[in-house]
């Protein structure tokens, strides 16, 4: 699947750009594979007659609560 939103250039935490064509590379193949997972994931959920806007806001919902494992606790 082929993205459909144009990929931003990604830059670290200092705002320096992330120029690693491996990491590039690595970031497009990851977010391909998870617009594909949702949209079958979509797809399905439409398909077993729940409501699309209730679907979209969950997904969205989903992705902002993901945690950074990375991030130090002196962060919090």
């Amino acid at each position: 699947m082929t993205l459909k939103i144009e990929i931003p250039v990604w830059k670290d935490p200092d705002g320096n750009v992330v120029a690693c064509v491996e990491k590039l590379k690595v970031m497009r193949e990851n977010l391909e594979e998870i617009a594909q997972m949702a949209q079958d994931a979509f797809e399905d959920a439409v398909l077993m007659g729940c409501d699309e806007q209730q679907v979209r806001d969950f997904m969205v919902a989903m992705m902002r609560g993901l945690e950074n494992p990375y991030r130090s606790e002196r962060e919090d």
